[in-house]
């Protein structure tokens, strides 16, 4: 009876040291120890976030609004540095050179990387090979990249020069000539990032259900039908992302321009994150700079947004 009795008993009616209450109360306890745990080691990512990535992004966005030379007090300027940005020839320039880099360099990354990672489906036992010699540019330093791109854009011991000499067709001077120095900071781009594309590529290629491709094969279509009817709209989702991030990025080059022509870039080479360094540390004008910095922070939301939007229209989702 007192067994019965205990049981029929609610929770609120039930003592701390019956059986039922302790196991509770012990999972809460872990619980809440496994949380705190989870938090403390999150704490040192968090705070260097905050310190490193929070607090100067709020900071600039309110020197943007200020003249300032880092040093001195700040005075209020208003609207004033965004004018100044805006209609000065210069960062118009830089703001050129910028989008001509990324209209090389996107559609460069991604055809390529596209194309070496349907050369990699067949490349059996040696993929893993293959994969690694492509992707070891994207984890070496651009600063490294850069120099040893400096010394094949050489005009005087070039050997890339050299090929097209002996193939007879003429070596640009790629640095010195304004034509050439934006596609040069172009191929630089397309060679250190293109085993990142590859491995996106090769997992997107891989997620595709076979069953799409046997049927297109049924059908009697082509590699080329298969690719551009099958491959490709399943692939839609990955070259939408590699697309988004491209842009990103391409929007922010400033490592090869700085170790190819220090503090001293021409015209021809000067690009919008370029500006935003010299303006602040070469011209110490950290009110422009921050300007100049949340323009480019709008414009790459505004394109990022737009790629968004138009998704509905060719990216094609599987279940």
């Amino acid at each position: 009876m007192a067994v019965s009795s205990a049981r029929s008993r609610t929770p609120a009616q039930q003592g701390p040291g019956d059986p039922d209450v302790r196991p509770d109360r012990r999972s809460r306890r872990r619980r809440r120890g496994d949380t705190a745990a989870g938090y403390l080691f999150l704490a040192p990512q968090l705070l260097g976030l905050v310190v490193f990535m929070v607090g100067p992004l709020l900071f600039a966005l309110v020197l943007a609004f200020y003249h300032w030379d880092g040093f001195g007090t700040r005075s209020f300027a208003g609207l004033s540095n965004f004018v100044d940005v805006v209609s000065s020839p210069r960062i118009q320039r830089s703001a050129v050179n910028t989008v001509w880099f990324t209209v090389l360099q996107v559609p460069g990354l991604m055809l390529t990387g596209l194309f070496f990672a349907l050369l990699m489906q067949r490349a059996g036992k040696l993929t893993p090979v293959y994969r690694l010699a492509f992707f070891a540019p994207v984890i070496t330093s651009s600063v490294a990249v850069a120099a040893i791109w400096l010394w094949l854009f050489n005009p005087d011991i070039s050997p890339v020069s050299n090929a097209l000499r002996g193939i007879g067709l003429p070596a640009p001077n790629w640095l010195q000539d304004a034509r050439f120095v934006i596609p040069a900071f172009a191929i630089v781009g397309i060679w250190q990032g293109l085993g990142y594309q590859l491995v996106m590529f090769m997992a997107g290629l891989q997620s595709i259900d076979r069953s799409y491709l046997e049927a297109a094969l049924l059908d009697g279509c082509s590699e080329w039908q298969k690719l551009r009817h099958v491959t490709i709209p399943l692939l839609s989702p990955t070259i939408l992302f590699l697309s988004i991030t491209s842009i990103i990025g391409s929007f922010q080059v400033f490592d090869y321009i700085y170790v190819f022509f220090g503090n001293g870039a021409p015209d021809s080479a000067r690009t919008i994150v370029y500006e935003v360094v010299q303006t602040a540390f070469g011209e110490f004008n950290f009110g422009e700079a921050s300007a100049l910095a949340l323009l480019l922070f709008l414009a790459l939301l505004v394109v990022t947004g737009c790629q968004l939007a138009a998704q509905k229209r060719w990216v094609h989702y599987t279940e």
